[in-house]
């Protein structure tokens, strides 16, 4: 005799928000496979950057502050899903908010924070000057730096990213519970997850863009510069192209505006926040929209930061 799925509540819910979860574990395999997959391949193609990524990855991942982002990171998304937001029935939408900008900005500050003692650290402390004493070029000492930091990034997003679609799912259920409302399908629960699974691409692109211009400010700027000028370069390139864009602005505002929007990433392209404030869904054309933009501000950060590195007096 079968029982049907919704009859054994699970942590004070029916279990039909667990059933999706298979192609949360089948994503994230996957997304583990291609980073595999990418390393391998870079070990091929230019050895001496895969060995300092492969170190830069080690030293990041051994670190006590990526267990403490990342133990930070579980506690707030599990606990995301029971706070009462009072919007109504669009605690959904909060849930999914709060839980990008959170993993978004944990991811930001652990790459701040490993290119300063990756790069600047070691510059200041003359371990780089050791390490290109041997045959290692300074464009090869920055790529593998830059490419051994987007490792614990990406490992970050992967396993809270994880964790984020499956309390956006339980929260579909817990909601439907606490308001009385019969409980959702698998279905309902699964297409509230994949509303949301671009929004964690874009925000991996948005840290990767932010990572960039870490690497090439650390090649030339303590820790507290570093984490001074990334956090204006973020809070600018969310607000200015919207300044700019404002109607009724003087001259001068708008000039700026235009100008700064040039001449730094406009991270607002990784927003989806509107999209999930109207339940619309993200056309993954976008996605790769996104993607290219961010590899030409990731292009242009990393051939500053040659440039900054290549007269750097590391004696």
């Amino acid at each position: 005799m079968d029982f049907p799925i919704t009859s054994v509540p699970l942590f004070g819910v029916p279990t039909t928000w667990i059933t999706p979860l298979w192609m949360v574990g089948t994503g994230a395999a996957v997304t583990v496979a291609i980073l595999i997959a990418l390393y391998l391949l870079l070990v091929q193609a230019a050895p001496k950057i895969g060995a300092i990524a492969r170190t830069t990855a080690k030293e990041a991942l051994s670190q006590p502050l990526f267990y403490v982002v990342l133990a930070l990171g579980v506690f707030a998304l599990v606990l995301f899903p029971f706070i009462p937001y009072n919007t109504f029935g669009e605690d959904i939408k909060m849930v999914k908010d709060t839980g990008l900008t959170l993993i978004m900005v944990l991811s930001i500050f652990l790459a701040l924070w490993t290119a300063s003692v990756s790069i600047a650290d070691e510059i200041e402390g003359r371990t780089a000057l050791t390490l290109l004493s041997k045959p290692i070029n300074r464009r090869s000492f920055i790529l593998g730096k830059f490419l051994g930091i987007a490792v614990p990034v990406a490992i970050l997003f992967i396993v809270l990213g994880s964790l984020f679609l499956a309390s956006v799912s339980y929260k579909v259920a817990y909601d439907a519970r606490e308001t009385g409302q019969p409980a959702p399908t698998r279905e309902q629960c699964a297409a509230e997850m994949e509303q949301i699974v671009p929004g964690l691409v874009l925000a991996f692109l948005e840290a990767i863009v932010l990572t960039s211009v870490s690497v090439a400010i650390s090649t030339r700027l303590p820790m507290m510069a570093n984490l001074v000028i990334c956090v204006s370069v973020y809070v600018l390139g969310h607000l200015v192209p919207m300044l700019a864009d404002m109607p009724g602005q003087l001259e001068i505002v708008t000039f700026i505006g235009g100008f700064l929007a040039t001449i730094l990433p406009v991270l607002d392209h990784f927003n989806i926040y509107n999209a999930i404030s109207s339940g619309q869904e993200v056309p993954w054309s976008y996605v790769g929209w996104a993607g290219v933009y961010a590899l030409l501000c990731c292009t242009a950060a990393i051939l500053l930061s040659l440039l900054l590195f290549e007269d750097r007096d590391l004696a």
